[in-house]
């Protein structure tokens, strides 16, 4: 994939333990930033969703050296994504909050280097996910 995996997973594993607070401040950043997308989860458990999201960044990591375990695993999230509603042009949003939620909680730790490594991951992640969007509609 060309990612930075070991920037990846060293950031990953520091804010790990902030994890909670990560996937807290993600949605209330999507919420806040892009009101479109909230429709989406008017009959979602948030506390549900939030542990969902959490699980697929650690499982996202934790194969980013097993391409082919996470490209399959990646593909059926985006199939389900558009079971729940999802569009393509919600993925920048999507992008765009992680980045910034990344950012705020890893506050001085956060940097360039860390923002390229998150931003092309969320890349690639992104392109996969709409691919097994593409698989299911063609």
């Amino acid at each position: 994939m060309g990612l930075n995996i070991k920037l990846l997973e060293d950031s990953f594993e520091l804010l790990a333990p902030q994890g909670d607070a990560l996937v807290e401040r993600f949605y209330d950043n999507l919420f806040n930033d892009y009101p479109v997308v909230r429709p989406l989860f008017e009959n979602v458990e948030m506390q549900e969703q939030r542990s969902k999201l959490l699980a697929g960044l650690a499982l996202v990591v934790a194969n980013l050296r097993s391409p082919d375990q996470l490209v399959p695993a990646l593909e059926e999230m985006g199939q389900r994504h558009v079971e729940y509603g999802a569009v393509e042009d919600y993925y920048p949003a999507v992008g765009a909050t992680l980045l910034k939620s990344l950012a705020e909680i890893a506050g001085d730790a956060w940097n360039d280097e860390l923002e390229q490594a998150w931003s092309d991951a969320y890349g690639e992640i992104s392109k996969i996910m709409l691919a097994g969007v593409a698989a299911v509609t063609i």
